[in-house]
């Protein structure tokens, strides 16, 4: 499992504080008790006074109730509370946070023996290495962090320190800034949150709505969750798919249904948009539904746009489905992804929420809901397709466009491939930029093991992973094109499969 840092427990602490309050009608009158219910005068003590920590504590608190971090609890909360939703980047830093990492990036260890041929002075092209008593030492005024003089060295004494967070961007998109501070460059930022994950001091979180939520719960308004195909296990190894349905409806949810169902439409809109595309049109193509996948490609390759599928995501497939039957709802959707916020809204009104699993399991703490005493009744299997299930691990999205290709379109010749993590599909990308990829289906996946590998799982994707392939094998159907009702559904003139402004010139 994921570690449970204490950065992780406070986080927690403050999600499921805020559900508490919200379900009990509180929040406005005493959200800025949340400040000494966590952080106490005689508790542990993580910074250098309490002082310190509930400063930190109302920047995490005011972006957990979707609101900027200068505003005061109670008009936060107020706002909260009435649905407001501020312009919010889906990752956030919290400034008093972060430590700023007071790190030369470049730093001569106790391996250097000062040798005569001085490797690491000859090499440097700003002539910033010097010995001093012995030892080479680094002018960090003119020192341009090239790592010359590291490659340079035959004892391997010089090494290469990088902040956290800047490490675990494979794009660049967060730097120190003049006063050594994250920040987060927002044109090439994809949101996936790798930065969030790697940041020791908490520093980085996801923007909440689960305050919105919960009042929509409380209303008269028809709220249906939509689960991700990584749900399984997220909750607890032995929590079943019954046991969380009834918990959702016990929160207030109307229905819940699972977004392998627009999976299953995707498949067959992509499969279908492939053939018409590949070599008709373009000599390859790639998959949507991954965002920050999307994203990569819209902010970093922008030349290879008209190559990215035109289909909608599966989330927003099914929200959509949801939507049609149900023309007055409103739609969560619940997974383990963070980019998943920016993109519900950036594809118009299909889903109103997005909440990650762990915001789930502190809504659930919240409001003292325990999955384990649940005695749920009904017996449930999924009702979509194997292949549309296993959307949720790296490989999944284009073993079910083959499946689908090789029954149905028997005669079209494809060359899949799928990669995870973004420095494996930038370089992926980059080869099909170039014609050197002889790849004609493209499946991209920004997180390590694909959709279980998120931000916002709880469990470690290798153990989710075989939790999701045993779900998906019960399914009744193996391909989505035995899916009778997703078939339907992907022939529904009502309704566009595909982004209006992604459109194929």
């Amino acid at each position: 499992m994921p570690q449970i840092t204490e950065v992780v427990k406070i986080r927690r602490k403050v999600l499921a504080e805020l559900a508490r309050l919200a379900f009990s009608g509180n929040l406005e009158d005493h959200v800025e008790e949340i400040l000494q219910t966590i952080s106490t005068e005689n508790g542990v003590r993580y910074r250098c006074c309490v002082h310190k920590e509930r400063a930190i504590l109302k920047q995490r608190i005011n972006i957990a109730l979707h609101q900027p971090i200068g505003t005061s609890l109670k008009e936060s909360a107020s706002n909260a509370l009435a649905g407001k939703r501020a312009e919010l980047p889906a990752v956030n830093i919290l400034p008093e946070a972060c430590d700023k990492c007071p790190i030369d990036r470049m730093l001569v260890t106790d391996a250097c023996r000062n040798c005569l041929a001085h490797h690491c002075i000859n090499s440097c092209p700003k002539k910033a290495i010097v010995t001093v008593q012995n030892k080479a030492y680094i002018d960090n005024d003119k020192c341009v962090e090239c790592g010359m003089c590291k490659n340079a060295c035959p004892y391997g004494a010089i090494i290469e320190i990088r902040r956290p967070c800047e490490r675990a961007c494979d794009l660049g998109a967060i730097k120190s800034g003049e006063d050594r501070k994250a920040v987060i460059n927002s044109d090439l930022c994809v949101s996936c949150g790798a930065c969030a994950t790697a940041c020791p001091f908490g520093a980085i979180s996801d923007s909440s709505c689960i305050v919105q939520l919960i009042q929509s719960l409380h209303s008269e308004k028809r709220v249906y969750a939509i689960l991700a195909p990584a749900f399984v296990g997220q909750l607890g190894i032995r929590i079943t798919t019954e046991q969380i349905i009834t918990a959702l409806k016990q929160l207030g949810f109307h229905d819940v249904w699972e977004a392998s169902a627009g999976a299953d439409i995707v498949v067959l809109e992509e499969s279908k948009e492939y053939v018409e595309a590949v070599p008709a049109k373009q000599t390859n193509m790639t998959t949507s539904c991954c965002p920050s996948f999307v994203q990569l490609v819209e902010k970093h390759i922008p030349e290879l746009q008209n190559r990215i599928s035109t289909v909608v995501s599966p989330m927003i497939a099914t929200g959509k489905w949801i939507k049609e039957q149900d023309p007055e709802a409103l739609v969560a959707f619940i997974g383990p992804c963070f980019s998943k916020k920016g993109e519900a809204k950036r594809e118009g009104k299909a889903v109103d929420f997005v909440l990650t699993f762990e915001e789930l399991s502190s809504i659930l703490a919240g409001s003292q809901i325990n999955l384990t005493e649940i005695m749920a009744e009904t017996k449930y299997k999924t009702t979509s397709s194997h292949d549309g299930n296993a959307f949720a691990c790296s490989g999944g999205v284009a073993a079910a466009v083959e499946n689908t290709l090789h029954s149905l379109y028997p005669d079209t010749a494809a060359v899949l491939k799928h990669c995870e993590g973004l420095g494996e599909c930038l370089k992926e990308l980059k080869d099909m930029q170039g014609e050197k990829s002889t790849t004609t289906l493209l499946e991209g996946m920004a997180c390590t093991g694909g959709c279980i590998g998120g931000p916002g799982a709880l469990l470690d994707f290798r153990v989710t992973r075989k939790q999701v392939e045993k779900y998906s094998q019960a399914a009744d159907t193996k391909h989505s094109f035995e899916n009778t009702q997703a078939v339907e559904q992907s022939k529904n003139q009502a309704l566009s499969w595909h982004k209006h402004h992604n459109e194929k010139k």
